[in-house]
């Protein structure tokens, strides 16, 4: 089984097939799960000290905190894996 590394930023990549959702933090529930998280010690901050815009949920349990918005970690996705990158 491959593994597909997708990159998130700031020489930090990230395996594909671990990812079960990838989410903007501005909603009220995502940041209660976050705040959550920091507690449990389950937390993956790789901001490099900007401005959290995406958090990505593994099968882990472990919640990756990155700095370049969700559209574009979809569209690293969708490049990864050959498809044409999601349009709205």
């Amino acid at each position: 089984m491959d593994t597909d590394l997708i990159h998130v930023g700031f020489g930090n990549y990230i395996a594909l097939n671990r990812v079960v959702a990838i989410v903007s933090p501005g909603s009220a529930p995502i940041q209660r799960l976050i705040r959550e998280g920091k507690k449990r010690g389950v937390i993956v901050d790789i901001t490099s000290g900007r401005r959290t815009k995406c958090a990505i949920f593994t099968d882990t349990g472990a919640i990756i905190l990155i700095a370049i918005t969700p559209e574009a970690i979809a569209g690293r996705v969708a490049t990864a894996r050959g498809a044409q990158p999601l349009s709205d």
